[in-house]
């Protein structure tokens, strides 16, 4: 999408290098597609599906708990269904339509049993601002909206959120972000004006096969600060690691290797450098796609 981007994307990139694809679960992840974008269900004599783009299965060990769910894709034109189905029957669908209006996106999603949680999306992009607002699919529903203007890299924005059951304000933030081709940096006021968050991203070469992050949290109402420095490096095309550190002591690092294209296995651990008697944290994932 054109624009300066949702509020939501303030600080993003910083934020994923230290928190993107760490697990400390067992995780495995499947997808399957035919080669004319049709997805086969199970492979037996015939072929049981030709309407989903995309079906994929996740199994998760947390602690000696299972975890299964199952989502299949449809897409047609500009319009994409998602059908997501786990192991404690629940059902999710989210129906999202680009274009619906000019420049604009609609997300609708619906959760069974709970209805209640269900929401309606609906995002504007302009070459210099973009919007965006979510409702709840209930008899009275928090309401969240938010808007960004900017251009040539530099966006500022605010959101908020309003219950309509209580009439009161239940969040409100602002920020303001800088994204350039070799560096990116945000500043957040958030939580009502109660935590402020400062975060840089430089990347050392053209690349970006060099990278490192600082991040910046300080709660106004304790004066407790939490800076966590990060840094990625791509050892070649197929393998990245990662690596953070809070000033708490808490160490954390992170190798993912491409064993095919699009096929990714990834390794984390965490551990605390302050109290090494505790055991550590380790996780193992594994997605595999055609």
């Amino acid at each position: 999408m054109k624009g300066p981007g949702l509020f939501s994307d303030i600080g993003k990139k910083a934020k994923d290098l230290l928190t993107k694809d760490y697990t400390y679960d067992q995780k495995v992840t499947l997808s399957t597609v035919t080669a004319s974008g049709v997805v086969r269900f199970f492979e037996t004599e015939r072929d049981t599906c030709s309407l989903y783009q995309g079906l994929t299965s996740t199994a998760v060990k947390k602690g000696g708990l299972y975890f299964l769910d199952i989502s299949s894709v449809y897409k047609h034109k500009n319009t994409l269904i998602d059908i997501k189905v786990d192991t404690e029957s629940n059902i999710s669908t989210t129906l999202t339509v680009l274009e619906a209006l000019p420049s604009t996106k609609l997300v609708t999603s619906v959760k069974l049993p709970d209805y209640n949680a269900g929401k309606l999306e609906l995002q504007y992009f302009h070459d210099h601002a973009s919007f965006a607002t979510v409702v709840g699919m209930k008899p009275s529903p928090v309401v969240e909206f938010s808007g960004t203007v900017g251009s040539q890299g530099v966006a500022f924005g605010a959101e908020g959120g309003y219950d309509t059951a209580t009439g009161k304000f239940i969040k409100y933030s602002a920020g303001i972000g800088i994204n350039k081709q070799d560096y990116h940096a945000a500043f957040i006021l958030a939580d009502k004006g109660n935590t402020i968050k400062v975060s840089g991203l430089y990347h050392f070469d053209e690349k970006q096969k060099a990278s490192a992050v600082a991040e910046l949290t300080r709660k106004l109402s304790t004066n407790e600060n939490t800076l966590t420095l990060g840094g990625l490096y791509a050892v070649d095309a197929q393998t990245t690691v990662k690596a953070r550190l809070n000033n708490a002591g808490t160490l954390a690092a992170l190798l993912q290797h491409e064993v095919k294209p699009k096929s990714l296995v990834t390794i984390s651990g965490e551990f605390d450098t302050k109290a090494l008697d505790r055991s550590p944290k380790f996780g193992l994932a594994l997605a595999l796609k055609p």
